[in-house]
């Protein structure tokens, strides 16, 4: 029987060679319009969609438009979109704070009351299937210039051994000498003292806790600065604590201030879809990252703290099941958002992709890190490796092999300097070190990289500047195979992003990208950029190779846990055909980061009608919490996911701490 074209493509044939006709005859717009008709015709054809994949945008009712800055995917199927005040001064200044929560399987939205301003919080999933998203923003940043309060660094001292301070926000200092007044800018708790005898002479010894907090002259103008060092009395002390509480501050000025970060801590639930109130951190953070460890507990590192300086290498744990924190003996110095992903045996492997704040010379090495003794041993090899701000690290597919990949990323800070540069490591390497990968698609900052079921990682989008600068977003997207060490070009995004952007594999197989956040939206930075707020989705090719794709039946409705070691049988009509089974940690994205994505291959034996899987027994390997179960046919075509929660592993270890915060010093 001769082919015979569908109605669909007769139309756009037809309609391509007329508006093709039409622009010999009146000029550049026709062609222009002819040549959009013929590229559309092109990428909507069957065998273009098998080897590029389709994008396409997803239509937000405008009440549900937010500058999404975080994204989690829930074990719901749902995707939390946290913006908190959105790098909107506005916003912040009136409190206005928005997470929405996303349906992607039906394309509805909810409005979700925000607590704090989680903007630039860090997140990660926990055993329970709870996302814990901890700190964010007390402060905006004010350039040097438009400051119009004196303001800086309190530290104040507790001389009392037998009990600790509790100060408001609004509490005022008042300089002994200079007379000026100051406003504590957020609550603050001063330790007590700590009281030690001598055992030899008896002689008793007071070393005076202490706690810092940001101050601010309470009127403007220049009068109320302050040049040298002061001592501070605190108002509302009565008796010997006006003795024994007290403030000292160097220079309180009208320099540029940085952004400030916030203790708080909170869990969101999937189920009851709403934010829970956990203890604080011990440490402000802002731009912090969260990696959960092998035992359900969740190391936080670096950010900006209180008063701005990024936190000097006090790193903490947050213990779910007391929903508590506690610091880590000793010190590491790491800068903001530091990509660091639970390695082999409970190590942490520091890429040294970072996204923000830090000195250019002090924690930028990449390396495995022991958090128990504290060990830090560098992994080296790295091409340009003064260019790994707002590059994306990633664990290649299957999370066994231990192998990493760096790609893209920029100049310290502002620097107009950008790389194509992909790195390569093999950990299980006796001496690891990184080797040159394949070139990527363009020099980008801000590349967003998301681990796919069929064992490749798409990698998409990024600017040639600092936040698309000079309008150098990159429409651009390829697909990394690990197995032939190749990039394959893909179908191009139709939206560009660079800063505040990211994206995330759903259960069905696609790939969401949100955000973009450019500083002007014009070649010439002349024009404000506006924040990206469209969200767009991305059909990879094997969701275009013709059949049926196998399919996975939960008979527990994603009820059961398992434990590491533990083995499972799902039915399937197509156990014959099933070449693969993965097991797929879903992503928190913000920044360039995503530490959680992980694609681990299971063992597994068809039967007459399903499959019986066998997880790993190492902890470190499949940390607990909700996964994605993927079956892949032999095509390469993905099922689509079924949840299974996987439990702690009894030979899990949980990481020693201390209830204080160790001596700052160590951390250079």
């Amino acid at each position: 029987m001769p082919y015979r074209p569908s109605r669909r493509t007769r139309r756009l044939t037809v309609g391509a060679t007329v508006a093709l006709i039409l622009a010999g005859l009146n000029g550049p717009v026709l062609y222009d319009f002819a040549a959009k008709t013929y590229h559309e015709y092109r990428i909507d054809r069957p065998g273009y969609l098998a080897e590029n994949g389709r994008w396409h945008v997803v239509d937000i009712p405008e009440r549900y438009r937010i500058n999404t800055i975080h994204a989690a995917l829930l074990h719901t199927g749902k995707v939390l979109l946290v913006a908190g005040s959105g790098n909107d001064a506005a916003m912040f200044d009136a409190r206005t704070f928005r997470t929405v929560l996303w349906d992607p399987a039906d394309n509805t939205f909810t409005n979700i009351p925000t607590p704090a301003d989680l903007f630039c919080a860090g997140h990660t999933q926990l055993p329970d299937g709870n996302l814990l998203v901890a700190g964010g923003t007390q402060r905006y940043e004010t350039l040097e210039g438009d400051v119009e309060k004196a303001g800086g660094l309190m530290i104040v001292y507790n001389e009392n051994p037998d009990r600790a301070k509790t100060l408001d926000q609004g509490t005022l200092f008042t300089g002994r000498r200079n007379g000026k007044t100051f406003e504590a800018q957020s609550n603050l708790l001063v330790p007590r003292a700590k009281k030690t005898v001598d055992p030899d002479t008896g002689e008793v010894d007071v070393n005076p806790g202490s706690a810092r907090v940001y101050v601010e002259a309470r009127a403007e103008g220049r009068a109320h600065a302050t040049g040298t060092q002061d001592q501070y009395r605190i108002h509302g002390l009565r008796g010997k604590e006006r003795q024994n509480v007290y403030g000292i501050a160097q220079k309180l000025s009208f320099d540029k201030k940085d952004f400030q970060g916030i203790k708080d801590a909170y869990e969101f639930d999937p189920v009851a879809e709403r934010y829970i109130t956990v203890d604080p951190m011990g440490e402000a953070r802002w731009y912090p990252t969260l990696t959960t460890l092998e035992d359900g507990s969740v190391l936080s590192v670096s950010g900006l703290d209180e008063i701005g300086q990024v936190v000097p290498g006090k790193n903490e744990v947050y213990d779910p099941r007391t929903q508590s924190w506690e610091y880590l003996p000793k010190t590491r110095f790491f800068p903001t958002y530091p990509a660091l992903f639970l390695a082999r045996d409970g190590k942490i492997f520091y890429t040294g992709s970072t996204a923000g704040y830090g000195p250019a010379d002090v924690g930028r090495t990449p390396g495995l890190w022991d958090p128990e003794s504290n060990r830090f041993t560098e992994v080296p090899g790295l091409r340009d490796p003064d260019l790994l701000e707002t590059s994306m690290s990633v664990l290649l597919p299957p999370a066994q092999n231990q192998e990493y990949m760096v790609l893209g990323g920029g100049g310290v800070g502002e620097s107009p300097r950008s790389t194509d540069r992909t790195a390569l490591v093999d950990l299980d390497a006796d001496s690891p070190r990184f080797t040159r990968g394949p070139d990527l698609y363009a020099p980008v900052r801000y590349p967003t990289s998301v681990v796919l079921p069929d064992d490749t990682v798409l990698t998409t989008n990024g600017s040639g500047r600092y936040r698309g600068k000079s309008d150098s977003n990159v429409l651009r997207a390829a697909v990394f195979h690990p197995d032939t060490g190749r990039f394959e070009q893909v179908a191009a995004p139709l939206v560009g992003r660079n800063y505040h952007s990211g994206g995330l594999l759903l259960p069905d197989g696609r790939v969401m990208t949100f955000g973009s956040d450019s500083l002007f939206s014009d070649a010439d930075n002349t024009r404000p950029g506006e924040f990206e707020q469209r969200i767009e989705i991305y059909e990879p090719p094997y969701l275009h190779r013709g059949g049926t794709r196998p399919v996975l039946h939960d008979t527990r409705r994603g009820r059961e846990t398992a434990a590491p070691g533990d083995s499972l049988t799902y039915p399937t009509p197509d156990a014959r055909s099933i070449a693969r089974m993965r097991l797929i940690r879903p992503g928190a994205f913000t920044h360039v980061t995503n530490v959680e994505q992980r694609s681990v291959a299971l063992e597994f034996t068809r039967r007459k009608s399903g499959v019986r899987v066998t997880l790993p027994e190492e902890p470190w390997l499949v940390p607990p919490g909700w996964y994605m179960l993927t079956a892949v046919d032999d095509r390469g075509v993905p099922s689509e996911a079924v949840w299974l929660k996987v439990a702690v592993s009894p030979s899990a270890q949980s990481p020693r701490t201390v209830a204080e915060g160790p001596d700052a010093d160590q951390a250079f």
